[in-house]
């Protein structure tokens, strides 16, 4: 029965959205040169692996075959071989925070891995992009690297990940790093990672079968409810995965925060008008099932191609979301249109 009501399902989600999009969405002209955006690829780059290749081998909680095998040249071979036109590339879990060190260190670290990235991105200007790495919790390292990163290497928005050592993104003392990123109006793609609470919950199961998508329903409640969506209305947020198991959970956090009123400050238009502002890739989420959910909770204009290459197979992504049926408007805007509009620098 599943199997048959999952595409009736994303039809009738697809279909209703379909008058809305195109009253509101138009695909720029350059689109036509362009195909498939991917905003959810990984780089390696070599001082990164070269810091702590045993703690990024654990950290990846995948077989490391791909990612120590990871190089340009690969990449954009797969690219070629999977229909990407662009991809936009960010840290993958543990990041340049979670791999020990100093402070000094970890922050050396950062900018090494954001001057490889910008690097790339000059060598192949029509091809590729960067979210550049933070050193957070560090919040002054964080707040001088985004400023070298955006001014600087003009990188296409600021990589985070969910949690940071057990502190999460709607954290009081990462407050002053959102309001400057909301001066600036950058993108900001969110990566899940393995959460402080729950490395072991489940003895031989890696966490990130489940716990990485928990992480990012956290991390979006905690962005909710601490006020930072509302006060920082012009971060643009992309959340991976399809946001965790934020649809699933969306009518429950939207109905729990009607009832808490010591909430109405923070989230003063009320919780769905903060969650419809947020984007969301389809990495891990390629298939009718899931993205019928995203479809019916998300609006079609917010949803963004992506892969997690090389941590999961490009044709993972590139399969399943050709395999699910959807308007040809809805899909050339997952594909690439929607991101156009993110990053305008790609109409060139």
């Amino acid at each position: 029965m599943a199997s048959d009501l999952a595409p009736n399902y994303a039809r009738r989600a697809f279909l209703s959205g379909t008058a809305a999009l195109a009253a509101t969405f138009t695909l720029p002209a350059a689109a036509a040169a362009l195909h498939r955006i991917d905003v959810h690829q990984h780089l390696i780059p070599p001082p990164y692996l070269k810091y702590n290749r045993a703690g990024i081998i654990s950290g990846a909680d995948v077989d490391p075959t791909p990612v120590l095998r990871w190089s340009p040249t690969r990449m954009l071979a797969e690219m070629d071989r999977t229909g990407i036109e662009v991809a936009i590339l960010s840290m993958s879990s543990p990041g340049v925070s979670m791999l020990g060190g100093t402070r000094a260190q970890i922050r050396t670290l950062a900018r090494a891995c954001n001057e490889y990235a910008a690097a790339l991105r000059r060598e192949h200007p029509g091809r590729l992009g960067h979210f550049a790495a933070m050193p957070l919790p560090d919040l002054d390292g964080a707040l001088a690297e985004a400023t070298y990163a955006l001014d600087v290497l003009k990188a296409d928005g600021i990589g985070l990940y969910t949690s940071y050592n057990g502190t999460y993104l709607g954290n009081p003392a990462f407050r002053p790093f959102f309001t400057e990123l909301n001066r600036r109006k950058a993108v900001v793609f969110v990566h899940p990672t393995q959460p402080q609470c729950c490395a072991n919950v489940l003895p031989g199961i890696e966490p990130s079968l489940l716990e990485y998508f928990f992480d990012t329903t956290r991390a979006i409640t905690s962005l909710l409810f601490s006020g930072t969506f509302a006060a920082c209305p012009d971060v643009r947020f992309i959340f991976a995965q399809a946001g965790g198991a934020i649809t699933a959970l969306a009518p429950r956090i939207t109905a729990w925060g009607a009832r808490q009123h010591r909430f109405d400050s923070a989230v003063p238009h009320g919780v769905t008008h903060e969650f419809n502002k947020l984007f969301f890739d389809i990495a891990a989420a390629a298939n009718p099932h899931t993205m019928a959910a995203l479809m019916n909770f998300a609006p079609s204009s917010r949803i963004l191609f992506g892969s997690d290459a090389p941590y999961a197979p490009v044709v993972n992504a590139t399969r399943g979301f050709d395999s699910t049926p959807m308007p040809a408007a809805i899909r050339a805007a997952i594909d690439h249109g929607n991101a156009l509009r993110l990053f305008p620098r790609l109409n060139r």
